[in-house]
């Protein structure tokens, strides 16, 4: 199968070499400078450096090109980028399916992905996410990953899990789109809280307290989105909660670290050199939880400390304040 890539930071660039296992892969970016960077040297220095791409991996910089004769397109820009994209493919009247890997609620609109999609391609387009417990940098380097891949087409999703399916990479197929991604967004906003926690070293019992709470506010949010509760338990739930929360290579975990140590959000961010989709995930969580009456004091607490509204021993403090009350989901 033919297969373009569209962006090519860490996530893209561990993919198309993923990908490039079974699959013709054409990786597109429109940075000159990272595609002069892989084109000379195989290697994305600006966003996965050490990490050698394929010969077979074409590198294209011109998007009519990339997007031509594919058989399915990938889109691996952070989530203020899928918009944009998704314009792009209108204007070429394209009825390739799309998957996209990018986790969040779009800025302002508090949309899902599929959400954007719905209003930006066809009515009858076939498209999807990809998601789950995965580092690009462990991806690429052909560390064993699993994650799911849920669509609005239920059998292009059970197609696709078998396509891309490889070696290291192991796929499953799941019928909860809404599910999955409110699962890949609000884990975000989670590992910001846990980063607070280990920087200001609030011990493994405040962390493991904040795993499980949190996983409760992102069901309760799910389910008030029409997902159902069992999608929270699997990969895109749980797993990726787990992995983002305790990894070191987790950027949404750094910028609680970092602010733990006093830092400014703007000085955490820039320390990164990517995007942490939590920080502005976070606002749109906590709006939309108001807007459907869904108790998230977690996230709620991060949106605020992100706002300089509180700080992270403020933030710490009131959610220790609260009322006590019987545990549920």
């Amino acid at each position: 199968m033919k297969l373009s890539v569209l962006a090519a930071g860490a996530w893209g660039t561990a993919l198309a070499i993923a990908f490039s296992e079974r699959h013709r892969v054409v990786l597109w970016t429109q940075e000159t400078e990272v595609a002069a960077d892989l084109m000379a040297g195989r290697e994305n220095r600006r966003y996965l450096p050490g990490h050698r791409v394929p010969e077979g991996v074409e590198i294209a910089t011109d998007f009519d090109q990339a997007v031509a004769g594919a058989e399915l397109l990938v889109i691996a820009a952070p989530f203020a980028g899928l918009r944009p994209l998704l314009k792009k493919l209108r204007a070429l009247s394209t009825v390739t399916p799309v998957l996209w890997v990018c986790k969040g609620f779009e800025a302002g609109s508090g949309l899902l992905a599929h959400q954007v999609a719905a209003q930006e391609l066809p009515a009858d387009a076939v498209y999807g996410v990809l998601s789950g417990p995965s580092f690009a940098e462990e991806v690429a380097a052909g560390r064993p990953t699993a994650v799911s891949l849920a669509a609005n087409n239920p059998d292009f999703a059970r197609r696709m899990t078998h396509e891309l399916h490889g070696t290291h990479l192991r796929i499953y197929a799941n019928d909860d789109l809404v599910g999955v991604e409110v699962g890949g967004a609000v884990k975000n906003v989670l590992a910001i809280a846990t980063g607070v926690c280990d920087g200001l070293g609030l011990g493994l019992n405040s962390r493991a307290a904040l795993l499980t709470r949190g996983l409760a506010e992102i069901a309760r949010l799910g389910e008030a989105l029409g997902a159902r509760r069992d999608t929270f338990m699997g990969l895109s739930g749980l797993g990726d909660l787990i992995l983002t929360c305790t990894g070191d290579l987790s950027r949404n975990r750094r910028v609680g670290l970092a602010l733990a140590e006093g830092k400014t959000l703007e000085q955490a961010v820039a320390a990164l050199g990517h995007v942490a989709e939590g920080v502005h995930t976070a606002r749109e969580v906590e709006r939309l939880a108001a807007q459907l009456g869904v108790d998230m004091p977690i996230c709620a607490a991060v949106s605020a400390l992100l706002a300089g509204r509180l700080t992270a021993h403020q933030a710490v403090e009131q959610l220790m304040a609260r009322d006590p009350k019987q545990e549920s989901a």
